[in-house]
């Protein structure tokens, strides 16, 4: 997936997004609302015009405050990346939307090529930040591995931050501590427990997207390989749950089945579900 063709160590902690520190309530509501604006353009009907979101206008709105806090500079740092992001959704220049939409078709193209080598068909899932646990539900409920009524994205994300939680040893080396998170700061490069805990909380109860640690958490919580087709070398990454990570040379044909995607909504990493071809 994201960065899947690095080692053990390196693929642990390539696609884990930083917990974001506590903002206060006037900046939270402002980051929520253009950050929901972005992610809403992934789907079509809900789209917003990109001078409705004024992202630039947010960042001098916050780099402009008297005070610079470490807290106030990482919510600075929040908003470039948005604007980042609301450039990249829809840029300015025809020449870079016409490079962007080649690259998502040639993505799409090289992932169902590989599909329909093992079988496998794209079943779309929903781009709302919860797209690697409603893969892996919907994966787990044609298994068998989790009743219908219960294969959400709630149910996975609560078994990956309760696998993780209670492997804290294990993936602890690997998870990034927030660069802007000073509080309770360790010396030892690793998250404090309290940050530990707010990592756990919020793959368990937000929309954060998921990564390697959590795709690795699932695949052992459930027991299962979990084999993700991407459009990279390697082209499929086998996370199973006594060996890790593996490449397409050791390929299963049971197990779960997804696909990663860089460029599809233009937005960042997103996951689809992978269904046997003869069920669509």
């Amino acid at each position: 997936m994201a960065k899947k063709s690095k080692n053990k160590s390196k693929s642990v902690a390539s696609t884990l997004l930083p917990v974001a520190s506590a903002m206060e309530p006037e900046d939270d509501n402002l980051m929520d609302d253009l950050l929901a604006q972005l992610d809403s353009k992934a789907e079509e009907e809900s789209a917003v015009a990109p001078n409705e979101v004024q992202p630039n206008k947010i960042v001098k709105e916050l780099e402009a405050k008297p005070k610079q806090s470490a807290k106030d500079r990482f919510q600075a740092r929040q908003a470039r990346r948005a604007a980042a992001l609301a450039q990249n959704v829809v840029p300015d220049d025809p020449e870079v939307q016409a490079r962007l939409e080649k690259e998502a078709r040639d993505e799409e193209e090289a992932i169902n090529k590989l599909c329909q080598h093992h079988g496998r068909e794209i079943f779309q899932i929903n781009p709302d930040g919860h797209c690697l646990y409603s893969a892996v539900a919907d994966q787990l409920a044609l298994l068998g591995k989790l009743p219908g009524s219960q294969a959400t994205y709630s149910a996975t994300r609560a078994a990956a931050a309760n696998y993780i939680e209670s492997h804290a040893d294990h993936f602890l080396p690997f998870l990034p501590v927030p660069e802007e998170d000073t509080a309770g700061e360790t010396g030892t490069g690793l998250m404090s427990p309290q940050q530990f805990q707010h990592y756990c909380s919020t793959i368990r109860s937000t929309a954060v997207w998921g990564g390697e640690p959590e795709v690795q958490a699932l695949s052992r919580a459930f027991n299962i390989p979990i084999h993700v087709i991407q459009d990279g070398v390697p082209p499929i990454v086998l996370h199973d749950p006594s060996e890790n990570t593996g490449t397409d040379g050791t390929i299963q044909q049971g197990g779960i089945w997804l696909s990663y995607h860089r460029r599809m909504y233009g937005l960042g990493e997103h996951y689809n579900s992978l269904r046997p071809t003869l069920m669509s």
